[in-house]
C-alpha cells in the first residue's frame, strides 16, 4: 500500500523533481559571524528602559556562492540559520535581520529557519551578494562564559525547480 502511494506521489508534477543542495560558499571572504559581548562598541543599548534585548550590528558580510552547476535552471535560494548556536539557550533569544545589495531579498529569521531569498533562472557560475546583518539578542537567553564569542555559520541552499 505504501509503495503504491509513493509511486502515485512521485508521478505528480514538480514533487519528485525538486532537488535541494547546500551551495558551496568556500570562496566567501567571511562566512562565520561572531559577536563578543565584552566589546561595548559592537553593542547598542536597548531603547526601552529595562529591556533585555540588545541590537548587535555587524555591517556587511560578503558571500560568494558557486552556482555553475545550475546555470540555465530555474531555482530558489534559501538563507539557512543553524538551529544550535553555542551559548544561546533557545532560538527565541536571537532574531537575525539583513538588508542586501538587491539581488537577494531582505528578511529576518531565527535559529533553525530556512528563508527564501531568491527565485529565478541561474545565469552565472558565481552568485555574489552582501548582507548587512543585525541581531536582536535577548540576553536572558544567553549562557556564555566571559569572553566566549556568540557566533554561527549560516549557509545557503539551492532548490532546483522543474
Amino acid at each position: 500500500m505504501a509503495a503504491s502511494a509513493l509511486a502515485c506521489l512521485s508521478g505528480l508534477p514538480g514533487l519528485a523533481q525538486a532537488v535541494v543542495e547546500r551551495l558551496d560558499d568556500s570562496t566567501s571572504p567571511s562566512a562565520q559571524v561572531h559577536a563578543t559581548l565584552d566589546d561595548g562598541a559592537a553593542l547598542t543599548a536597548p531603547r526601552a528602559p529595562f529591556s533585555s534585548v540588545l541590537q548587535v550590528p555587524f555591517g556587511r558580510v560578503h558571500y560568494r556562492l558557486s552556482t555553475s552547476r545550475y546555470i540555465g535552471r530555474h531555482a530558489r535560494i534559501y538563507y539557512v540559520l543553524p538551529m544550535a548556536i553555542p551559548g544561546l539557550r533557545s532560538p527565541a533569544g536571537l532574531q537575525v535581520s539583513w538588508r542586501t545589495n538587491g539581488l537577494f531579498a531582505a528578511g529576518t529569521g531565527r535559529p533553525g529557519d530556512r528563508i527564501p531569498v531568491w527565485t529565478g533562472v541561474v545565469r552565472d557560475a558565481w552568485t555574489n551578494e552582501s548582507l548587512d546583518l543585525t541581531w536582536q539578542l535577548d540576553v536572558r537567553e544567553l549562557r556564555l562564559t566571559r569572553g566566549m564569542p556568540l557566533g554561527f555559520e549560516a549557509y545557503f541552499e539551492i532548490e532546483t525547480l522543474p
